[in-house]
């Protein structure tokens, strides 16, 4: 049964959804969007406001934290650029804009996962 299990399994094995998690959050903090799927993008936004929501404490803790899930570089862009924009904001840092574009090989609505200004 399926009891409090929480979020997709995108067709992965553990690790490499954890992996392919940790790649989408990386491009969307580097890029500021990305362009992917809907399943895709609704994990990685799970991932991506949670970090932020830490990241707005501004303290060590908070940087070491971010530091578990991202490498040094992009912890400290998330950390001393992307963060202090929201701190007056109390949530929805990014949006998923749907689009009518379809991947060729199957078919999957793609969108478009951005930060809010």
């Amino acid at each position: 049964m399926k009891h409090l299990k929480e979020g997709r399994k995108l067709h992965r094995k553990r690790d490499q959804r954890k992996a392919l998690k940790r790649s989408l959050v990386t491009n969307l903090i580097q890029k500021g969007r990305i362009k992917t799927t809907k399943a895709k993008a609704k994990e990685a936004q799970k991932l991506i406001e949670r970090l932020i929501t830490v990241a707005k404490k501004q303290d060590f803790n908070a940087l070491r934290r971010i530091r578990q899930h991202l490498s040094a570089k992009v912890a400290q862009k998330l950390f001393y650029e992307i963060a202090p924009r929201y701190l007056k904001r109390k949530g929805g840092y990014t949006r998923i804009i749907h689009t009518s574009l379809h991947r060729k090989n199957d078919g999957s609505d793609l969108v478009i996962l951005e930060f809010v200004e």
